[in-house]
């Protein structure tokens, strides 16, 4: 009775119902887990943590943060087992190193000082100490026995950093303007001396008119460059000196200090409004420190915009492909070998596709447009080159299998029924396709463009070699005309995982930011993919309150 009904059970399939259900859950699971684990581990990398001054056994003292903890073996030369902590030391231009391993037995003891300060720097990681002094522009030095001295740093790095922000509006807006006009006035010269070699009147004249606007653009940056030196000339003047445990001092202008503050005297509220600052800052900061400091919003502000881009090209692309493919070609054994080769396409390593980007799109096709648009910059590329436009429309061609799959798919299951009532009214094919199929067949095409789009998001290895780089001065958007520069390299946060995690020359700090960073990349590739559900959802409700 019992092998008869097992036997029902494998017939009627709910065997293997149970095993896709059971295999369904352990991808959530692990899904999840891996969320859960990347989530836990970047989120509290910002948070404050205590700083411990470490007495060692011969003397030396270390204001610390102290990382984790592992058991050491016993071995030969030690039989009994112990312990040891790793310790972030900071004070890299002190150490030479950030973080080290301190056996417990070398520890003689250990305190909580209240004023011990963690300051955060343009260079050379955090410093963690005391603050020993401060000497001001206006000789008013402070000590480090003044009850004020914190409030009074506090003041100084506000001020340093208005004044930063003021030159790099300088640097960035106007100087870079003056520089934008003054290389498009060098090329125009160039053009025409390119097209008179003779240089004619009307010729000498032009390049007469264009040397007496470079003399006064060149006049306006000398401008623009001695207002941003006075500016960093004026945060030199404040210094601050710091000292380590044992009494090493370091003196720096205040203008290099990026935050300071006492963790020790934090409460929660103080410790939850740091960890958000140093947050915010991560999301919409410039890198720093090898990409191991600072922010990542270049490399945001590139992963979304070719994504956009990618999408823009591969969307009409592949649904041109499967009008024709499902619609307009003859069903035989040609189109059969079509679509088996598009489905082979899928499963092209990623590589092959940036070589074939790097050959066709930056070499053939970008070299082709310098020679047509851009011969007076040679030969100095500007099209042949790795860019953020090549980078994009490699990765199209990587997806844009999955957009043709997907739409074939949605235009075979629009009804036949819709067809021919709109034959039967007259339509002509194009006005069948384009009014009833294309608009029933919508949500299935944007479900092939999330899949599209989820794929691309987290490719690295054909932008390495079609336009991403580690560290882009200029994003691809400005305020300079045509705004968005195609031509131009990009930071991809894909990239970034790979460089802080394998690149970086500091391991350990590279640790934390790996994690956030990841954990960056799953909330932008869910906020793409979850604006593109949404429109899905919304035209499926059109599509429905149509129906009836």
């Amino acid at each position: 009775m019992g092998f008869t009904k097992g036997k029902g059970q494998r017939e009627s399939g709910a065997v293997f119902i149970w095993l896709t259900g059971a295999g369904l859950a352990a991808s959530l699971v692990m899904i999840v887990g891996i969320v859960v684990l990347v989530a836990t581990r970047g989120l509290v990398v910002f948070w404050p943590h205590e700083l411990v001054e470490l007495t060692l056994k011969d003397g030396k003292k270390y204001v610390v943060d102290e990382i984790s903890r592992e058991k050491i073996p016993p071995s030969p030369e030690s039989p009994t087992p112990g312990e040891r902590l790793q310790v972030r030391l900071g004070n890299r231009d002190l150490y030479g190193l950030d973080f080290r391993w301190i056996p417990q037995s070398e520890i003689a003891s250990r305190s909580v000082p209240p004023d011990a300060v963690l300051v955060e720097r343009q260079e050379y990681g955090p410093f963690q100490g005391f603050l020993a002094g401060i000497e001001r522009a206006d000789g008013k030095n402070v000590g480090p026995d003044d009850p004020g001295r914190f409030a009074i740093l506090h003041e100084l790095v506000k001020s340093a950093r208005a004044r930063a922000a003021a030159i790099r509006k300088i640097e960035q807006g106007a100087i870079g303007g003056v520089s934008y006009r003054l290389e498009k006035i060098r090329v125009a010269s160039r053009e025409l001396e390119r097209k008179d070699p003779t240089k004619g009147p009307a010729t000498q004249a032009k390049i007469g008119f264009y040397e007496k606007q470079i003399a006064q653009l060149q006049a306006e940056y000398e401008t623009l460059r001695g207002n941003a030196e006075a500016l960093a000339a004026e945060n030199e003047k404040d210094k601050v000196t710091l000292a380590d445990g044992n009494g090493t001092a370091k003196t720096s202008p205040v203008s290099t200090i990026v935050r300071f503050f006492r963790p020790n005297q934090l409460g929660f509220f103080g410790k939850l409004r740091t960890y958000l600052s140093r947050l915010w800052e991560f999301i919409s900061g410039q890198p720093r420190e090898s990409n191991t400091e600072g922010g990542v919003f270049p490399a945001i502000f590139g992963t979304v915009m070719m994504v956009i881009l990618m999408s823009a090209a591969v969307m009409p692309f592949g649904v041109i492909a499967a009008l024709y493919l499902r619609e307009y070609a003859r069903q035989g054994a040609l189109v059969r070998t079509v679509r088996i080769a598009v489905n082979n396409l899928a499963g092209v390593p990623s590589i092959v596709f940036g070589v074939f980007g790097l050959g066709f799109f930056v070499y053939l096709t970008g070299g082709a447009i310098d020679q047509l648009f851009y011969s007076a910059r040679l030969p100095d590329p500007t099209f042949k080159t790795g860019g953020i436009l090549w980078a994009s429309l490699t990765l199209a061609l990587l997806t844009v299998p999955v957009v043709i799959v997907a739409t074939e798919e949605s235009l075979a299951a629009v009804p036949r029924g819709a067809r021919e009532g709109s034959y039967a009214l007259g339509a002509t094919k194009w006005q069948t396709i384009s009014r009833v199929v294309l608009p029933a067949a919508l949500p299935g095409i944007l479900t092939g463009l999330i899949l599209a789009m989820a794929r691309g998001a987290g490719e690295v290895a054909p932008l390495m070699i079609t336009g991403v780089v580690k560290l882009a001065p200029e994003l691809p958007f400005d305020g300079n005309f045509p705004f968005f520069h195609l031509e131009r390299k990009f930071m991809h946060l894909g990239f970034q995982i790979y460089d802080v995690g394998f690149q970086s020359p500091n391991v350990e700090a590279a640790k934390p930011m790996v994690y956030i960073t990841a954990l960056l990349l799953l909330v932008v590739v869910v906020a793409l993919n979850l604006t593109a559900i949404l429109v899905r959802e919304r035209l499926r409700r059109k599509l429905r309150s149509a129906t009836f």
